[in-house]
């Protein structure tokens, strides 16, 4: 099993190039099964996940083709198509429950493993199926699987969810594109990974549209057209890396990125003292020399502060002056990291689902554990800023969401290797 070795302390400097989102692309790839014709999409970065959902797409039967460089693909569909999503293929990854909405609108029948993914939460996905339930899918779960159907094609119906849910906003609009008739859907997730999966349907023809902040219409078409699409960039990629730039005092040139979607992480940063220049794809920051405190970060849906960076600001407040605090409301089981900070020397008490960060840490090498994909790149972080040699454990978590991690750290000057 693959660790990182990394020595520290370091100075992040040079240039960095953001991969394309893998929380964009699985969607995107996830709906492809409801286009007839050749599909193309690029910018997909390299990472496991997206090697997860390909291969499951193969097993239901269609076609894919990758580039040289593996970053695009071209999806064509074999006649007879499949309807099976196994466990072996959806249980390490969330996304693969969005097959889920294809399967039944284009085919009207599919038989899909209930998801696994990172141990952060509960993460239920009664969301999914009371949605797709109203659209006209019936179902029932047998032995981990979603056995669903439909008589004829999904129809159209008014949906409000009783909880902003990303992957039933994502499942729901995807469904919602071939049934008969117009769906409205109240109460939607806003992310930016939704915004690009509607803007790649709607490349192929499917009509959607907002009609008020959390509000989307969508006029169901007979079939999608053949298109050709690039995956917009990853925000949570480019947060990590603003964030390590400012936690090791660094001066980083973020490239191939988006600074509008991250508009509340750099604030939160330039809070913290960093000093942040942005143009149309980049992003210039350097540093602090002191880091500064903040009472009370709260995780929340977007447009506010995302809670798939909360582990890495923990580290940053670590190394701040002064006490912060950090709520988790999203998911109950989302301070995994903290043990393993304590290791390194961090002073951290949690209480239900906030964390007191004592702060002006010091931290010192240890061997860490990595428990999700989140955690592991904030331990990443703390080894950047530690003095000695870390040995991070478990890494199979961060090659799940993060493309050449240690590589590209390697160019700004941090001592980390992989090993097996």
């Amino acid at each position: 099993m693959d660790k990182f070795i990394v020595k520290g302390p370091s100075k992040l400097k040079g240039e960095i190039a953001i991969s394309g989102s893998k929380n964009a692309a699985l969607p995107i790839l996830a709906s492809t099964i409801l286009f007839e014709k050749e599909v193309v999409i690029k910018n997909l970065p390299r990472v496991k996940d997206i090697d997860t959902m390909i291969n499951l797409l193969k097993s239901l039967g269609s076609i894919v083709k990758f580039s040289k460089d593996k970053k695009t693909v071209k999806i064509t569909k074999k006649k007879k198509h499949k309807f099976f999503a196994s466990y072996s293929l959806v249980r390490t990854m969330r996304a693969g429950i969005l097959v889920l909405g294809a399967l039944v609108a284009k085919y009207q029948k599919s038989i899909t493993s209930l998801p696994g993914g990172c141990l952060i939460g509960a993460r239920p996905i009664n969301y999914h199926l009371n949605a797709l339930k109203k659209l006209g899918m019936k179902y029932e779960i047998k032995k981990g699987y979603i056995h669903a159907n439909s008589k004829g094609k999904l129809k159209g119906a008014k949906i409000r969810f009783s909880k902003i849910s990303v992957g039933a906003t994502e499942n729901t609009i995807i469904a919602a594109c071939l049934a008969n008739g117009i769906t409205i859907l109240r109460n939607c997730a806003i992310e930016p990974e939704i915004i690009d999966l509607i803007n790649f349907l709607k490349s192929g023809g499917a009509k959607i549209k907002f009609i008020g902040k959390r509000t989307v219409r969508i006029e169901g078409v007979k079939i999608l057209k053949s298109t050709i699409y690039s995956v917009m960039s990853d925000r949570i990629e480019t947060g990590t890396f603003c964030v390590a730039a400012c936690l090791t005092g660094g001066n980083l040139k973020i490239n191939n990125c988006d600074p509008k979607i991250i508009k509340a992480e750099l604030s939160l940063l330039k809070k913290v003292g960093a000093k942040i220049k942005t143009s149309k794809n980049q992003i210039h920051i350097l540093g602090p020399k002191k880091i500064k405190n903040i009472s009370n970060l709260v995780t929340k849906e977007y447009p506010n502060f995302p809670t798939d960076l909360q582990a890495q600001f923990m580290v940053l407040l670590c190394k701040a002056k002064g006490k912060s605090s950090i709520t988790e409301s999203i998911f109950e089981n989302r301070f995994m990291h903290v043990a393993e900070l304590r290791r390194l020397g961090a002073e951290i008490i949690i209480k239900k689902n906030k964390a007191l960060i004592l702060g002006s840490t010091n931290f010192k090498a240890a061997e860490l554990m990595s428990s999700d994909l989140r955690a592991s790149v904030a331990l990443v972080l703390a080894a950047l800023v530690a003095k000695g040699t870390s040995i991070i454990n478990r890494i199979y978590h961060l090659d799940r969401g993060y493309e050449n991690i240690e590589n590209k750290l390697r160019k700004v000057g941090v001592k980390i290797r992989r090993i097996s």
